[in-house]
């Protein structure tokens, strides 16, 4: 095993974890961790199962290290993946959901809003746990933009690119997901205007 330069790129890192350098892939999950977990977590809106779909995504990236492709940046590889996962998970959910009876969107969205007027000290951490309920329960079509541009910083054109859709679908898409997101929240007793 060869020593990891912290400064190394990605693809190389990558080229050294395919010939069975473990050091190197731990690297690249060191390096991309934190920001794959805040966009699981505000897709799925717990942190709980975040940090599982985490674990999930880097076993898969692992998996499918020979399918790489050095010329793109890696973190739009790991966020494909990521994003992957976070749909298995939403419809595992789904079935769950219809075969076991748990709670529908409203009392996903009752919970939120609960948690959000707990108590006066702890306003701000309500409301950005809201927020993350709130944006976890947004359908797919209207959070995945929404991740991508606004908490990911992609642009509209590079978020299209990745999800397959016209940067003009995107703009439609992030419209409504604000508009959306702005209803739920002062459902949940936060004015807030369009994030």
């Amino acid at each position: 095993m060869s020593m990891t330069n912290p400064d190394e790129s990605d693809a190389a890192l990558a080229a050294r974890a395919i010939n069975g350098d473990r050091s190197a892939f731990n690297l690249i999950v060191r390096r991309h961790q934190e920001p794959l977990y805040r966009f699981i977590r505000r897709y799925v809106g717990d942190a709980d199962e975040a940090y599982d779909l985490l674990q999930e995504t880097f076993v898969s990236a692992w998996q499918a290290l020979g399918r790489y492709d050095p010329t793109r940046p890696a973190a739009t590889w790991l966020r494909r993946i990521a994003l992957n996962k976070c749909r298995d998970w939403g419809r595992r959910r789904a079935v769950r959901r219809f075969f076991y009876g748990a709670g529908t969107l409203d009392d996903t969205m009752a919970a939120a809003g609960a948690s959000a007027s707990a108590s006066t000290d702890d306003d701000n951490e309500a409301a950005l746990t809201s927020l993350d309920h709130a944006i976890a329960a947004l359908p797919a079509q209207l959070k995945e933009p929404l991740l991508l541009t606004a908490f990911e910083g992609m642009s509209q054109a590079a978020a299209g690119k990745a999800l397959g859709i016209s940067a003009k679908a995107i703009e439609t898409r992030l419209y409504r997901a604000r508009k959306l997101l702005a209803e739920m929240l002062k459902v949940d007793g936060l004015d807030v205007d369009e994030p």
